[in-house]
């Protein structure tokens, strides 16, 4: 009522402004000018975006072509603004406008911008003054709470002014070092919207929140989330036999400040984020970091043919990579690139980044199709793009985790050879196929296993890149879930609409006997042991480890391999199946909770007391490094000391072939004494064993893991 009363107020011609300063950030600030009926004076001009302060808001946007700028008011809900008000000429400096607005509530008004300047295409420019243009730096958007719901196709984006008054209290991020990492990858929506999950808020952060103590009980420590920032679902919907088909994924961002409102449960206005950031502080409660996928490589507005909405109205020649004719480059595969590397783009990333990090407190980002990151404003690939080089050096990001997906649609490849300053890791995509391969008996594949799991040091010399730069993965959100990889031989897309012709061809799959569900025990078996295999390979591997959420408890796409679009029960946990396989989630639990407890499975530690080398090979025998390419049997032994200074040994064997391989062992340090704790082929219990190695020698059975660790003599 106050600033009701102090706008009215001011607007009354027997008011003088000078009579009647504003407090603005502890300083009486006079209004100076009047325009469309409001008190105004020049804004923050270092604060971009819409700033909340005693008094009014300050607007604050720039533009490098333009040549001029009005902000647009509306009365919530409503697309015609009850007010417009130009930028004087004066209130410019450079191509950044500022203004101060006095007697603005936050509560009752949305607000965005026209810009206005020369409409070129061969040269780049797309400005039209009538184009209602979103505040890349809004921290909320409006119009997107209720999922699923389509918009007027005259829709327009508008934003929100957030009040930032969360309090943290003492905490901050947890800086756990990165490859002592178990991350889970998932979708917000997708983690619990079915209703077997069991949580009062399905779908959101609030869903994810009631779901802590699963997290626990699995084990990991960090997730991280599909993309969350503001994007509309409803962007290319279609329906395909009868089924409604979305922007599932998000993977076509809207706004990169904001987060997506429809994952939160309860309504946020002018508080949108605070259900987010409740999430993460309990996250953190509990020892569990989140990471974020960002996607800075392209934005949701597409190509020529596309909408305005944001950067094509505010400056498209700087903000996309654009052709000679002044087409847009499509190295993402979705129509427009963004030219991350213009000095004005990279100070854009780096301010949201920093946002993120510092009002939200997350602990890391993976970067969706990283390699557009290195490429300059023509797509060529940069040897130190200036990028992913401010984000190595910058001292806010300097504890927060730095992840590549090292490709990209363009075909530029780079998995090992990233740009890092010994700062990024990399999805390593590597692993993910040769370990693939290996897994289910391909041959020649047992050289490319042994280096993958032990670090990968042919892509990442740890002298260069440390022990934690190969983010190593069997599955993401992108391809086969891990029970898929043993069920499917072949992709089944054809519920996407396109002919089952997309999605990756090249899945290294294998169906265990059957395509698809069976009532055969045996294959049943089988695959429970396949996927085990995996996740014992998965958590003795060399560098921080990551999953793909419901895999612990073999969760299916139905062999959809490509499921961005399907909102349902394709891409949904279903949580059932908890208890169906419940051994191979006790399996799962059981091996996080192993390589969390020995350090030796992740770095090198101190060596032991016999001076044993940290990595030793025993393919088949003692001390025998040679792994022929017809090998399916490797045996890689990991040496060094515990967090109480003992000696710690691991032995992991490998079996990938259809038949029984005997295999020999290393005699233990004097003292010692092997013990079986893990052996994938036992039909019941086949992890936690207490079997005392006698022998030297063990028949590994046909596609199994064994693991043994070596216990001190009594």
């Amino acid at each position: 009522m106050f600033f009701r009363r102090l706008r009215k107020m001011l607007q009354h011609d027997k008011y003088r402004a000078k009579e009647y300063p504003v407090n603005v950030r502890g300083q009486w600030l006079q209004p100076l000018d009047e325009i469309a009926g409001f008190w105004v004076r020049p804004g923050f001009y270092k604060t971009m975006g819409a700033t909340s302060a005693h008094g009014g808001v300050s607007f604050t946007v720039s533009s490098h072509y333009a040549t001029s700028c009005t902000l647009l008011l509306f009365h919530p809900y409503e697309d015609e603004p009850y007010a417009k008000l130009p930028f004087p000429d004066n209130y410019r400096i450079g191509g950044t406008y500022s203004m101060f607005v006095y007697g603005l509530n936050i509560e009752d008004f949305e607000y965005a911008y026209q810009f206005d300047g020369p409409y070129d295409e061969a040269q780049g420019h797309r400005f039209n003054k009538d184009c209602i243009i979103l505040d890349p730096y809004a921290k909320a958007v409006t119009d997107q709470r209720n999922w699923g719901e389509k918009l007027s196709t005259n829709h327009i984006y508008k934003a929100r002014v957030v009040e930032n008054n969360f309090d943290w209290g003492d905490k901050k991020q947890l800086e756990n070092n990165l490859e002592d990492l178990v991350i889970y990858e998932m979708h917000v929506r997708g983690f619990s919207i079915d209703p077997s999950s069991g949580v009062v808020a399905k779908g959101t952060f609030e869903g994810i929140r009631e779901k802590i103590p699963y997290l626990k009980q699995l084990g990991i420590n960090a997730i991280e989330l599909m993309p969350i920032f503001e994007f509309d679902e409803m962007d290319s919907a279609r329906q395909h036999d009868g089924n409604q088909l979305l922007n599932y994924w998000g993977y076509n961002t809207v706004c990169y400040f904001a987060p997506n409102t429809s994952y939160s449960y309860t309504v946020e206005h002018n508080h949108e984020g605070d259900e987010l950031k409740r999430l993460i502080r309990e996250l953190h409660d509990n020892g569990i970091e989140v990471i974020l996928d960002v996607v800075f490589n392209h934005t949701a507005e597409g190509n020529e043919l596309g909408p305005t909405f944001a950067f094509k109205g505010i400056d498209n020649k700087i903000y996309y990579m654009l052709t000679p004719e002044g087409y847009y480059y499509n190295f993402s595969g979705c129509g427009n690139v963004m030219n991350c590397n213009h000095p004005i783009v990279r100070r854009f990333i780096m301010d949201c980044l920093r946002y993120w990090v510092v009002e939200y407190r997350v602990d890391g980002f993976r970067f969706d199709l990283a390699s557009i990151l290195s490429r300059d404003q023509n797509g060529a690939p940069m040897s130190n793009p200036p990028i992913l080089e401010n984000m190595a050096f910058d001292q806010i990001l300097s504890g927060v985790k730095l992840i590549a997906e090292a490709w990209d649609a363009g075909g530029l490849y780079q998995v090992g050879s990233f740009p890092s300053w010994s700062r990024w890791a990399e999805w390593n995509g590597r692993y993910r196929d040769d370990m693939r391969r290996f897994l289910k008996g391909d041959d020649g594949m047992a050289p490319a296993a042994v280096c993958r799991m032990t670090g990968s040091r042919d892509l990442y010399d740890p002298k260069y890149r440390g022990q934690s730069a190969s983010v190593n993965f069997l599955t993401c959100h992108d391809g086969f879930t891990l029970y898929d990889l043993y069920a499917y031989n072949n992709k089944h897309n054809e519920a996407n609409g396109w002919n089952n012709s997309d999605g990756d061809n090249n899945g290294n799959s294998w169906n265990c006997g059957e395509e698809g569900e069976t009532d055969n025990p045996d294959i049943d078996k089988l695959r429970r042991r396949m996927v085990k295999n995996a996740f014992a390979a998965l958590m003795c591997s060399r560098g921080p480890a990551m999953f793909f959420a419901g895999d612990e408890f073999c969760n299916t796409q139905f062999g959809n391999n490509n499921a961005y679009c399907q909102d349902n029960e394709i891409s949904w946990l279903d949580w059932t199946r908890k208890e169906q396989y419940s051994d191979v989630f006790e399996f799962a639990s059981y091996m996080i909770a192993f390589r969390k407890k020995h350090a030796i499975l992740r770095k090198p530690t101190e060596r032991i007391s016999s001076n044993i080398d940290d990595i030793t090979y025993h393919h088949g025998r003692p001390w025998n490094s040679d792994c022929s390419n017809n090998a399916r049997l490797i045996g890689i032994m990991y040496a060094g000391k515990d967090e109480a200074g003992e000696d710690d040994l691991i032995y992991v064997g490998i079996n990938t072939f259809w038949e029984t391989l005997g295999a020999s062992f290393p005699a233990p340090p004097k003292g010692y004494h092997w013990q079986m704790v893990v052996d994938t082929a036992r039909p019941d219990r086949c992890y936690g064993l207490e079997d005392v190695i006698g022998d030297d020698r063990y028949d590994l059975k046909s596609r199994s893991v064994i693991i043994l660790v070596a216990k001190k003599d009594e």
